[in-house]
């Protein structure tokens, strides 16, 4: 399987639940810079909203 983690140069947001017994992981990279990591299932879901509230195509590859 490809690496899906995003990076500077491929921005996004990741997250992973392997099993309904571990924990989420998530990361989340915005082409504007900003970046996060979060553990836990809530604090992955506040990652999520934050990044799609805030980055990723919330703003225009020319907003900073």
């Amino acid at each position: 399987m490809a690496d899906l983690t995003p990076t500077p140069y491929r921005p996004g947001l990741h997250v992973s639940k392997p099993s309904p017994n571990t924990p989420a992981t998530g990361t989340a990279v915005c082409h504007c810079g900003a970046t996060a990591t979060a553990t836990g299932d809530s604090q992955v879901r506040a990652l999520v909203e934050g990044y799609t509230a805030n980055h990723g195509s919330a703003h225009g590859r020319t907003g900073r």
